[in-house]
């Protein structure tokens, strides 16, 4: 669960490592008596990059977009089962949908399929 001003790490080889989190697109303030906007897997967040490779086509400081690919807060699933992570991550992508980088690093959840993110599917190592 992502919200505002968290930070995370990026999930591809776009060239940004750390990104914080503007402002969360979607999500949900439904849980308990938070009115804060969360994001969970499959959510679509506003990032600043705050650390970024030298050389890069992402430099510190821009404004990208970003799906939440892993979540350290856990998810629920149709099954009742529960799917959590170490860390959160994202991964930055173009305004079509796509994401800038060519490959994912990690594990992402199946949920980002129903969402209908399967460039980002189809370039993970793992999907859990």
């Amino acid at each position: 669960m992502l919200q505002q001003e968290s930070r995370c790490e990026v999930a591809d080889n776009s060239g940004a490592k750390v990104a914080y989190v503007i402002r969360v697109l979607g999500g949900s303030t439904a849980r308990g008596r938070k009115t804060r906007r969360t994001a969970g897997v499959g959510d679509l967040v506003v990032c600043s990059v705050k650390k970024a490779l030298p050389g890069s086509d992402v430099k510190s400081g821009d404004k990208v977009r970003a799906v939440v690919v892993r979540s350290a807060y856990p998810t629920r699933r149709a099954d009742g089962s529960y799917v959590r992570f170490d860390k959160a991550a994202v991964v930055l992508i173009n305004p079509d949908g796509n994401p800038k980088g060519t490959r994912i690093f990690g594990a992402v959840a199946r949920e980002l399929r129903d969402r209908g993110y399967m460039k980002i599917v189809s370039l993970a190592t793992e999907v859990v």
